[in-house]
């Protein structure tokens, strides 16, 4: 090792060694990623409770031990508490999905409840502070920390380190499907090292796909015991019929492989979707898409409040942008073009303007050279945006006035992309799910790669919002937005 180099305290899922067996340190990143977590919640939140108990306790010194010391002692505990019992620090959820930040929230809240009950049973008049300051300052800090922590983590799964190796068992076709999404998606942590199918046989004899084929479907448990895989993957084939899923679940007992099995009659994900027992057969049960209801209305409230602060701090930049667009080229400030909303309903969408007078005079003669996707019409080099226009796109700054058409109730923070009605109006049966809800600013395709996304995948994303909604995938979304808008992938 040269002198000055950095060792990385997550080293990598596997490595080939010099007779062929593999060399896996899996478990030592997982431990070591789980620690880091672990540790940064608890001085993050020793930090909060700390600060928050001498700042306001310096006043009260003579009583501080008694008011502030034993208060800030019982809330880190309390927290830290909340935290393990929630689960908020299992493997399984660290560093993907929203699940960790759901139970990091429920932990929290649990803390919140247990802080207010003991406030009142012993009449403190302390409590007000924990609870409405300690404990959201905790939440601010720790869900930063754990994003930090999983954009490293991410960073190095896209390098090709921190990969759970995984055994696919299943036909040709959904073995290939899963081994694709694999390598499309690396900061999930699957990494598809090998397969096992039907006959033992590949698209290319011993290998698919470039992933070798070790064996049938019959010696899944065995290979797994062997080499030491940490995710059996089962897809869907006609081999797996309950009575050899369960034999294999048995056997794979006592090692530390996790089981998954891929659906096969439909692609539903999410708080939808549930495990019940019925006559002692576990079943798959579906709830319906949540379009109306209690969490909607908080949806609704959280839409025109967080438009109406968001038109406050970004006023400055809005005055700015618009003269900037004025002093560029000849036309207005706002541009304002007639989009497809929930059920159907047109409205009127609101942009900063990034285009010449009268571009969408010259749109028909442009339409041989269109880059867009399906049904979308995009140029990465359109002559009609104007230099200003460039940079606001790329920034997404033009999509601010959208706003005030949140703040209106035609669009929402999060949802699908707005269509044009001629859009709209090719969209088949599928499609048209798309207009169960409202359109939003941002979505899933925003962060996910914009204009650059393939048409079906585009769709695939926003039939997926519309299925599996949830406010802490609204959450989610928004705050991998602005990372997306820095980037400007897909801008143009």
């Amino acid at each position: 090792m040269q002198q000055g180099e950095l060792v990385n305290p997550f080293p990598s899922a596997r490595g080939h060694v010099a007779d062929g067996t593999i060399s896996r340190s899996v478990d030592d990143w997982e431990q070591r990623y789980r620690r880091a977590v672990i540790t940064s919640d608890t001085v993050g939140t020793a930090f909060v409770v700390a600060s928050i108990g001498i700042f306001f306790g310096a006043r009260d010194a003579a009583n501080w031990h008694e008011k502030w010391g034993i208060l800030a002692f019982g809330t880190e505990l309390l927290v830290l508490a909340a935290l393990a019992l929630s689960r908020a620090w299992a493997p399984v959820v660290l560093g993907q999905g929203a699940e960790e930040f759901r139970r990091l929230g429920r932990s929290l809240f649990a803390a919140v409840v247990v802080l207010a009950l003991g406030g009142i049973a012993l009449t403190s008049r302390n409590i007000k502070l924990w609870i409405f300051v300690a404990v959201p300052a905790i939440a601010l800090v720790t869900m930063t920390q754990r994003y930090l922590l999983r954009l490293w983590l991410h960073k190095q799964r896209n390098e090709g380190r921190c990969l759970r190796p995984v055994l696919a068992a299943g036909s040709v076709a959904t073995v290939l499907d899963l081994i694709a999404r694999a390598r499309r998606f690396p900061h999930l942590g699957w990494r598809v090292d090998a397969v096992c199918t039907t006959d033992g046989l590949g698209t290319h004899g011993d290998r698919l796909d470039g992933v070798p084929v070790v064996g049938r479907l019959t010696d899944v448990a065995g290979h797994v015991r062997r080499d030491g895989y940490r995710v059996v993957a089962v897809t869907p084939d006609p081999h797996w019929s309950p009575d050899r899923l369960q034999r294999l679940a048995w056997n794979l007992e006592g090692s530390d492989a996790e089981m998954v099995v891929a659906p096969v009659l439909m692609e539903v994900a999410g708080p939808r979707l549930h495990v019940d027992a019925v006559l002692g057969i576990p079943l798959l049960r579906v709830s319906m898409p949540a379009f109306t209801g209690g969490r909607r209305v908080v949806k609704e409230v959280v839409d025109r409040l967080g438009a109406a602060l968001l038109l406050l701090l970004f006023a400055p930049l809005m005055v700015l942008v618009g003269l900037l667009v004025l002093a560029d080229s000849r036309g207005g400030v706002v541009y304002r073009q007639r989009r497809v909303g929930k059920d159907g309903q047109e409205f009127t969408i609101f942009k900063f303007r990034t285009m010449v007078a009268g571009a969408d005079r010259v749109r028909a003669e442009l339409a041989d050279r269109n880059e867009g996707a399906g049904l979308l019409f995009k140029l990465r080099q359109d002559p009609r945006v104007t230099r200003v226009g460039t940079v606001l796109r790329r920034y997404s700054l033009d999509e601010l006035p959208q706003l005030f058409n949140v703040l209106t109730g035609s669009m929402s923070l999060v949802g699908p992309r707005p269509p044009l009605p001629e859009e709209s109006a090719a969209y088949g049966p599928d499609i048209r799910r798309r207009l169960l809800v409202k359109p939003g600013l941002t979505g899933l395709w925003q962060i996910s790669g914009r204009s650059d996304l393939p048409w079906d995948e585009a769709v695939r994303l926003d039939l997926r919002y519309v299925e599996d909604w949830s406010l802490a995938l609204d959450a989610v979304i928004l705050w991998k937005t602005l990372r997306a808008v820095l980037h400007g992938q897909g801008a143009y």
